[in-house]
């Protein structure tokens, strides 16, 4: 008996001392925390880092956000200096907003595959000239066409050749509109700014500047008076009115409605993300799906250079408030991320989005025809043109601008001109 109870007591300690062991090894794991958006491309990326942290015992948390609060919710958490979270979503649209508020990442080894198009130190470097995102992937803003209605040879140079196109088609009754596209306030890079781009003309001058330098000295000079943005809104309102080739609801448009129309089989052109690739192709969600291909912009008429394209980053960054131990941690995740082959190649694979390390383009390419056309196209294309400006100002600038197109395209073609002059002296009060 006395042995029994002495045998029980030992089993009880040990157990004992196993759970307190236990206990002490969970509550000494380190952990890295992840805000984020829910998004696939986001999603995936941190697929790379759960991995990473289950090699490395390392617990990775999620705290997800949404897209609408996300901006303001993290600069708040920025400017307090707040630690709460260790890797925070970045990317162009706010890379001068937090550049002196996150870590620098130049000693991040993984940044050596990065594409240094899209790490533009007038983007996302700070003042002491270090870059501060690791990238998740490429963005691009592609055209997307119906393979069933349109061969190769048939893909429109011009814009001329896309009415001619759209017209054919919808005399033909194959669809309802040659072309759709988003033209609302935060999605006009689907309508009016690839036009833009492809007619030689920008928001602000000089053409195609990205320097705020630059900028300012030449005082935030407006682009929407010169003559190839007046070819610009005239295009588009023929499009909605005397050529009929576009929805008539076109300029109330954001991506989920052009997105709904192309997916419903009812046009045969579109611009998107191409991380809408895999949705367009999905035939849960799709009626083109598995009809779907990309290829270059057509030109306006003071074009200079073929398919003007534009190509920007969604990454990572590290807040700087937080302690100095976990920025090395998670440096050491980000960077096995750049190298992590197999989780990117899933990227692509999952999203249509390019990943975030250029050597793994041509491998891809090897076997994959669509990242052949993505290369073709948009990745190896030497005409882009960087997707916004960077500086404090720019929402209100891209206010004004699209105000005034949509404006320009919804009354009058006559009113035009006085609508985009006025849209110039907004823009540049905007600016200033």
């Amino acid at each position: 008996m006395i042995n029994a109870r002495h045998r029980v007591a030992a089993s009880i300690a040990g157990l004992a001392l196993l759970v307190g062991g236990t206990g002490g090894a969970i509550a000494q794991q380190k952990e890295l925390r992840i805000a984020y958006q829910p998004n696939p491309i986001q999603d995936t990326s941190i697929e790379m880092m759960e991995k990473w942290g289950a090699k490395n015992n390392i617990k990775i948390v999620k705290v997800p956000n949404s897209y609408g609060v996300y901006v303001e919710k993290m600069t708040a958490s920025l400017t307090s200096g707040s630690d709460q979270y260790d890797v925070i979503w970045h990317n162009d649209d706010w890379g001068q907003l937090w550049a002196h508020l996150v870590e620098p990442m130049d000693d991040v080894a993984g940044l050596k595959y990065a594409d240094p198009w899209s790490n533009d130190p007038v983007i996302f470097n700070n003042k002491d000239g270090k870059i501060t995102v690791v990238p998740m992937g490429q963005t691009i803003g592609a055209l997307f066409y119906r393979t069933d209605l349109i061969k190769p040879a048939q893909l429109p140079k011009t814009w001329a050749e896309l009415v001619a196109l759209s017209k054919k088609l919808q005399a033909e009754k194959k669809v309802k509109y040659g072309y759709v596209g988003a033209m609302a306030m935060n999605t006009t890079w689907f309508s009016f700014f690839w036009s833009m781009w492809n007619n030689n003309c920008d928001v602000l001058l000089p053409l195609f500047e990205r320097s705020n330098a630059v900028l300012a000295k030449n005082d935030w000079k407006a682009g929407l008076d010169q003559p190839c943005m007046r070819q610009v809104a005239e295009f588009w309102w023929d499009a909605l009115h005397k050529d009929k080739i576009v929805p008539p609801g076109m300029p109330s448009y954001g991506r989920n409605e052009a997105n709904a129309v192309f997916t419903a089989g009812d046009a045969a052109i579109t611009v998107a993300d191409t991380t809408y690739w895999g949705e367009f192709n999905n035939p849960a969600k799709s009626k083109a799906a598995g009809k779907v291909a990309i290829a270059g912009f057509p030109s306006g008429p003071m074009s200079t250079k073929p398919s003007v394209v534009w190509n920007e980053i969604w990454g990572w960054a590290i807040p700087k408030s937080i302690p100095a131990e976990r920025k090395a941690l998670a440096k050491k995740m980000l960077s096995a991320m750049m190298e992590d082959k197999e989780g990117q190649i899933a990227l692509w694979k999952k999203t249509g989005v390019p990943p975030p390390n250029k050597d793994l383009w041509a491998e891809i390419a090897k076997t994959d025809p669509n990242m052949r056309e993505m290369q073709k196209y948009y990745l190896d294309n030497p005409n882009k043109v960087h997707s916004a400006f960077y500086f404090e100002k720019w929402p209100a600038v891209h206010k004004a601008y699209s105000d005034a197109l949509v404006k320009a395209v919804t009354g009058k073609r006559e009113d035009i001109p006085k609508a985009l002059a006025e849209g110039a002296v907004n823009v540049h009060n905007a600016a200033k």
